[in-house]
């Protein structure tokens, strides 16, 4: 939970936690076999059931704008992901 409030690289753990790789293993591990969706569930349930739950939605409107020079390249008329260098024979 640290590490998401903080947002920060797992690399980037405070000491006190362990060894990064560890911590990231046993979060990993959670993540397979569910434990994680059961702890959610659960901590949703006991905070509706205690009237705590206040069910308000943010919506982020960023904008994000793309590096001058990315502004001027000439546009390809091929499909993603589609070769377009190099010649035909």
């Amino acid at each position: 939970m640290h590490r998401y409030r903080a947002g920060l690289a797992w690399r980037d753990l405070p000491e006190r936690f362990g060894p990064w790789q560890t911590v990231w293993k046993r979060h990993h591990r959670y993540v397979m076999d569910g434990t994680w969706d059961r702890v959610l569930t659960a901590l949703h349930a006991r905070a509706d059931a205690a009237g705590d739950l206040d069910w308000t939605v943010s919506i982020d409107s960023t904008v994000v704008r793309t590096h001058q020079h990315a502004a001027t390249v000439a546009r390809s008329d091929s499909t993603p992901g589609e070769h377009t260098g190099g010649t035909t024979e």
